[in-house]
């Protein structure tokens, strides 16, 4: 019994996931398609953003409508067209999509027709921006390999034999006068099927070796801004070595600051270039590997040619990019250890601050002292001036002993005076105390 079988509510017993069938038709999206020899085979990859990408849709449903034949469905990445004479490859991938144009007509001598679109034999137009144009010319063994080979220039020429044998592939990756690189490839005893996965695989290599090289124009002009930004981070750090200056300081962190901006600003420019550069290169290394290359004479194999020569050049992108990675790495250091002096130099800052106040506050407390002393004795004088209007007042009416004058009496009157004003302001102090507690005040 199936796992799938359906039970009496016509359901399928398992609920599948909703990325299952995506999955499972991913693996049979882009089939190799057999190619039989003589034929000519014409490749265009245009990148595209999103918009773009739309508008290919669009152009694409025109094209089916135009030539009656089946649209490909609206979320397919991969649709083939049977155009009669000609045979269309449609494929669409993350930022770029590619037509694949072949005939056998007029195939037999190779690259007789440069370019059909040229004159007039493919009318269409897709959107997007054109960066990659190749064609293979596929003969069979009636050709010799030594005729093939004067197609070529020989300084940059590769030959190489593949599927044990059973054909050969030509290609110098030279661009010929009408923009295209050329590729022959020399089916012996391949059956088509291979033939065509052969002439898939070239293909790939060509679109995705083009597409690494992408990022080597990015590193090539962000190199200068890389180094003059490294040669400002050099100045800041020699100077943050003598900065003995607060003013000084922030300035070299408001530089530090901005230093840090700009790299960010540079890795996020072309983080997404390098890490696509990386993947098609790794795509391109897979494809090399799938084609089993064989060195069949003097000339080097596509693998070889290509460490030589692109290798480097993502080498470059990967050097740009680990610099860019460590200079983030060194100006957020550096700020780091400039925030850290400022900080240091801040706490010392209001140390001192505080040892200022705590000296204020101590002169404070003895001036307050000073004023309490002078208080007590203007109120012990005040006080003693009330008495003596009460002793004069006394006097003249007989109420002191008459040896006891008023002066005398006054003066008798100092010590209560004192004592009263000392008393006052006890209590005033004693209030404040208490009132500082209740504030915690210290």
């Amino acid at each position: 019994m199936s796992i799938f079988a359906q039970n009496s509510s016509s359901k399928t017993i398992f609920t599948p996931h909703e990325a299952r069938k995506a999955v499972l038709d991913e693996l049979h999206a882009r089939p190799f398609l057999p190619v039989s020899a003589p034929r000519r085979i014409y490749h265009f990859a245009f990148a595209t953003n999103h918009e773009e990408a739309q508008e290919d849709r669009i152009a694409l449903a025109k094209f089916s409508k135009k030539h009656n034949a089946p649209p490909a469905p609206d979320s397919a990445k991969f649709h083939y067209f049977d155009l009669k004479d000609w045979r269309l490859r449609w494929e669409q991938h993350t930022e770029f999509t590619t037509y694949t144009w072949s005939t056998d007509i007029n195939a037999t001598q190779p690259f007789s027709n440069q370019d059909p679109f040229a004159s007039g034999e493919i009318v269409f137009l897709p959107p997007g921006r054109l960066i990659v144009a190749t064609q293979i010319s596929v003969v069979d063994r009636s050709l010799s390999l030594e005729s093939l080979i004067q197609i070529f220039n020989p300084q940059s020429l590769c030959v190489i034999g593949v599927e044990k044998g059973g054909a050969e592939v030509l290609g110098d990756f030279a661009v010929d006068d009408a923009g295209y690189t050329r590729f022959i490839l020399r089916a012996l005893n391949a059956p088509p099927l291979e033939i065509g996965r052969l002439a898939q695989r070239i293909l790939e290599i060509e679109t995705y070796r083009t597409m690494a090289l992408l990022a080597l124009p990015v590193a090539r002009e962000v190199s200068p801004e890389l180094r003059m930004m490294e040669k400002n981070l050099s100045e800041i750090t020699h100077a943050l070595s003598s900065a003995h200056s607060s003013r000084t300081s922030q300035d070299l962190l408001k530089r530090l600051s901005d230093l840090l901006v700009s790299s960010e600003a540079l890795a996020h420019r072309t983080a997404f270039r390098f890490g696509a550069s990386r993947a098609y290169h790794t795509l391109v290394q897979n494809r090399l590997h799938m084609l089993r290359e064989v060195k069949t004479n003097q000339y080097p194999t596509i693998a070889n040619f290509l460490n030589a020569r692109l290798d480097p050049a993502i080498e470059t992108c990967n050097a740009i990019e680990k610099r860019q990675i460590r200079f983030s790495n060194d100006v957020e250091r550096s700020t780091n250890l400039m925030r850290t002096g400022i900080t240091l130099e801040m706490e010392h800052q209001n140390s001192r601050l505080l040892d200022d106040m705590n000296r204020r506050n101590r002169l404070q407390m003895r001036l307050n002292g000073m004023v309490q002393g002078i208080s007590v004795a203007a109120l012990a004088y005040y006080l003693t001036g009330l008495f003596s209007y009460v002793t004069k007042g006394l006097k003249d009416t007989d109420m002191l002993p008459r040896d006891l004058t008023a002066e005398a009496a006054s003066a008798l009157t100092v010590p209560l005076a004192l004592a009263l004003a000392w008393a006052f302001m006890a209590r005033i102090k004693l209030l404040s105390r208490r009132a500082a507690e209740e504030e915690n005040i210290e």
